[in-house]
């Protein structure tokens, strides 16, 4: 992967609002009811050369393909997999919003609630169509080059968030289900890079499960589920070279409390445990944006990339260039401004049909970041 040798690069997350005409497709074929698929993929092939030309013109330097096909991030893969099944079965919902239900209600009362269907596992997962991979991939090389982007990735979950969040009535155990899935994915993760994308590794189990998944089971029964889940990880990016991989590593993209948040320091060594060579993390919210010392005090392996969110993805302030220079200045004090790109928090489009941000204010704050990347190599070169 590019590195900032002469320049603070950019990227971003990785997924983008969905414009409406998107969002009517993604839903119809969520909910299995009539639609062509012809359309469909005319439909996200202009999509994502729109967003990819978007996110250039934002001075984004690494892009992605918005995640336009996808109706969220973690359970696109009841499309492409065997075994799963739609059942409205009971969220888990995260410990910081029950604390607080008035909240919890206000945000459900004005759409903060996803509408996706939620897949549950009860049959054997093995690869069902590679179809839709292998368009997303041609859709967005194809993107990459005539918008002029020099680099770009793609999103897949990884197998520990696949199995925290859609329950299994198949396997006889957690860790039987957790292999079934890294077979599959792990050809997802090699078919990624093979075609010269980067793959981002989206891992909310390592931070966001804790207050989820573990919420009753405390820190050491969470801790030790995540170190087999990234034990799981690594098999799966056995063929993959760490420098083709980003780990995205994320607390929950909504604005919440987030007092029940696992400090990163009870997590740090995990994450640093991992394969991919880059770790982006939140690093700009009021909850997580003080944890720069964490990692100014861990022990990061020298040939590890940091790519630290200068942006806030719940909130609709356009943080000032400047605020994102100094944010990226810390991380570049800690490892050196090589090893820095600058990032966002989260996505700005995490499910299809809704976000915080504003589509026009999401664009808004990319090319803040951009500025502020400028700024930064100004002082850093």
């Amino acid at each position: 992967m590019r590195t900032s040798t002469e320049r603070i690069l950019t990227t971003h997350v990785g997924s983008m609002p969905r414009p409406q005409y998107v969002v009517d497709q993604l839903f119809a074929q969520d909910a299995d009811e009539q639609y062509d698929p012809a359309e469909f993929d005319r439909v996200m092939q202009r999509a994502v050369r729109e967003v990819a030309q978007k996110q250039v013109d934002a001075g984004v330097d690494v892009i992605s393909d918005g995640e336009m096909s996808k109706i969220s991030y973690v359970t696109y893969m009841r499309h492409r997999f065997t075994g799963f099944e739609v059942a409205e079965t009971p969220r888990a919902t995260p410990q910081d919003l029950d604390d607080f239900p008035a909240y919890k209600q206000r945000l459900a009362d004005a759409g903060g609630t996803p509408k996706y269907h939620r897949p549950v596992v009860r049959d054997a997962i093995a690869i069902k169509d590679l179809g839709p991979l292998e368009k997303d991939i041609a859709n967005l090389l194809v993107a990459k080059d005539e918008a002029g982007a020099s680099e770009a990735f793609m999103n897949s979950a990884s197998p520990g968030v696949v199995a925290g969040f859609q329950p299994n009535e198949y396997y006889a155990s957690k860790e039987q289900y957790i292999d079934a899935l890294a077979e599959v994915l792990k050809v997802e993760y090699e078919k990624i890079t093979e075609a010269g994308l980067l793959l981002q590794v989206d891992c909310p189990d390592l931070a966001m499960g804790r207050h989820i998944l573990f919420r009753d089971e405390g820190t050491e029964a969470f801790l030790k589920a995540a170190r087999a889940q990234v034990e799981v990880l690594n098999y799966a990016l056995e063929n993959v070279p760490a420098d083709r991989v980003r780990l995205h590593l994320c607390w929950g993209n909504y604005e919440g409390p987030h007092h029940h948040d696992v400090d990163l320091a009870e997590i740090i060594d995990i994450v640093l445990s991992t394969k991919p060579q880059a770790i982006q993390f939140e690093a700009s919210n009021p909850r997580h944006q003080h944890e720069w010392k964490t990692w100014a005090e861990a022990d990061i392996p020298d040939d590890k990339i940091l790519i630290p969110g200068t942006l806030d993805t719940t909130t609709n302030f356009i943080e000032h260039p400047h605020l994102v220079a100094e944010r990226i200045e810390r991380f570049a004090n800690i490892v050196g401004k090589e090893r820095v790109i600058a990032g966002t928090d989260c996505g700005f489009g995490t499910f299809a049909g809704f976000g915080a941000i504003h589509p026009d204010i999401a664009y808004a704050k990319l090319r803040s970041m951009a500025e502020g990347a400028r700024i930064a190599t100004e002082r850093l070169w």
